[in-house]
């Protein structure tokens, strides 16, 4: 793409009168000249594609990526885009850029990866599925393939996300990993600065998701363990370790997987339980247990479907206290109320456990050159540990905000329902401790509220023209 000098007389005057403006201007003439300028930037950039926009269908909104060779030149450091901007092409980006497109209104996406829903292509075992029934877990505008099964697998997933991103033509950038964002007031704009460029906007869309980056606990002696240590954002399968004796550290849904596919593999396996946890079946009598948990609280309350479960649940597993998986005092639905924290949905490993092919152990108290100390004293050897521990979001490293998100665990402060939108144009998608069908209502809220914004924007942009 060619671009003539000409184009650029807009930008460079705009950071001219912008570097003018913040030494002789007053602060409330300034934002007033701010403010017309960049609607004149806007118009003078961008009206072409605005007025394509008012009379093409709404797939063929103009896609900024498109404009990158342009935008991304040396002359120009600072990119002005009038549409929301997007942190994270993952399932939650995907799906408020498709609800943006929807209701004409062009986005743009960053992702730091180079690759869309880099957590599932790059950072998941191989036999991970869906936790839940496909249904579920579709994104807005978009049906799973009929073929698929009822819990696709990863890969299926995978291709999934790829249809849904062609099918909205939403191409991110990638490559682009966002160090820091934040408000100007005076310039009422976030900038964003990435790798190599700083990107201002009106609205800004977090949806890097809650399992951003490995959590890796602190733990004494870990440095001093001479066999393998790896997180599960590492692991594949369960080849390289037959024959090997293993501990995973971590209960969770990742902890009870790999563990089940390590012993599958020929491991010896044992299985760190330190909390009480929920484990139920993933599904009850041939229904899923998600979905027969959302038809009974249409009817009943929540404790009276924690115990209807809960009954279901030992008839199937049985007494789950006599393998070392005890209960909370609390049940299920009302945990995940209250904390945010997900039961287990099992798919073997209590099989495994109560065979003692997995065998469950105390919390660890330290790390050995050769294994662990347990918080029992017992002393065990292990050729390899992987740390089944989760996720968390790392938002806080990079909003320097402290009104919208917490900088203690990198979530919204408002709880969900009201968790998707903060102040000055500031949004989430994906924080609702409700998997992909929390992120799909975060989207369409969203979506909802800047397409709003933004018709009244266009409406006056035209009047004024």
């Amino acid at each position: 793409m060619s671009v003539s000098s000409s184009v650029w007389l807009p930008y460079k005057f705009l950071f001219t009168f912008l570097y003018l403006s913040f030494w002789f201007c007053p602060q409330s003439t300034l934002q007033l000249s701010v403010s017309t300028l960049f609607l004149f930037f806007c118009t003078y950039s961008f009206l072409p594609h605005l007025n394509e926009l008012n009379r093409s269908p709404q797939n063929q909104i103009p896609n900024y990526s498109q404009w990158d060779e342009a935008m991304m030149s040396k002359e120009l450091k600072q990119v002005l885009i009038p549409g929301p901007l997007i942190i994270g092409a993952g399932p939650s980006g995907l799906a408020v850029a498709a609800c943006l497109k929807k209701r004409g209104v062009p986005s743009l996406i960053l992702e730091k990866e180079n690759c869309m829903a880099s957590l599932w292509n790059l950072k998941t075992y191989d036999r991970l599925r869906l936790h839940l029934p496909k249904k579920f877990c579709e994104l807005p505008y978009m049906k799973f393939p009929s073929e698929f099964p009822a819990y696709p697998t990863k890969q299926q997933f995978i291709s999934y996300l790829e249809d849904y991103a062609k099918s909205f033509s939403i191409e991110p950038m990638f490559g682009q990993e966002v160090r820091w964002t934040k408000y100007d007031r005076s310039m009422r704009l976030w900038q964003v600065e990435a790798k190599e460029s700083k990107f201002l906007c009106r609205w800004l869309i977090v949806a890097t998701g809650e399992n951003a980056e490995p959590v890796v606990p602190e733990i004494a002696g870990i440095s001093n363990f001479g066999g393998r240590l790896l997180h599960t954002s590492i692991y594949k399968n369960g080849a390289d370790f037959k024959g090997s004796k293993v501990l995973v550290v971590g209960c969770g849904n990742s902890g009870m997987e790999v563990s089940l596919d390590l012993c599958n593999s020929g491991a010896q396996v044992s299985l760190v339980v330190r909390d009480k946890l929920h484990v139920l079946p993933r599904e009850i009598f041939g229904i899923s247990t998600f979905a027969l948990s959302m038809w009974l609280l249409k009817w009943f309350p929540v404790s009276l479907v924690d115990g209807l479960i809960l009954l279901c649940s030992r008839m199937i597993l049985g007494d789950t206290g006599q393998i070392g998986i005890k209960r909370p005092e609390f049940g299920p639905l009302h945990l995940k109320n209250a904390t945010g924290k997900t039961p287990v949905l099992d798919v073997g490993a209590v099989a495994k456990i109560r065979s003692s092919e997995v065998k469950v152990v105390c919390g660890i108290r330290r790390f050995t050159a050769k294994g662990v100390e347990f918080v029992n004293g017992e002393v065990q050897e292990f050729d390899s540990v992987i740390l089944a521990t989760g996720y968390r979001s790392n938002v806080a490293s990079w909003l320097k905000e402290g009104n919208f998100f917490s900088q203690k665990d990198g979530y919204p402060k408002n709880p969900f329902p009201n968790n998707w939108k903060g102040e000055d144009g500031a949004y989430s998608v994906g924080f609702t401790r409700r998997g992909l069908y929390g992120a799909s209502i975060d989207a369409q809220r969203v979506a909802e509220d800047i397409a709003r914004q933004w018709k009244s924007q266009m409406k006056h942009l035209h009047l004024d023209l």
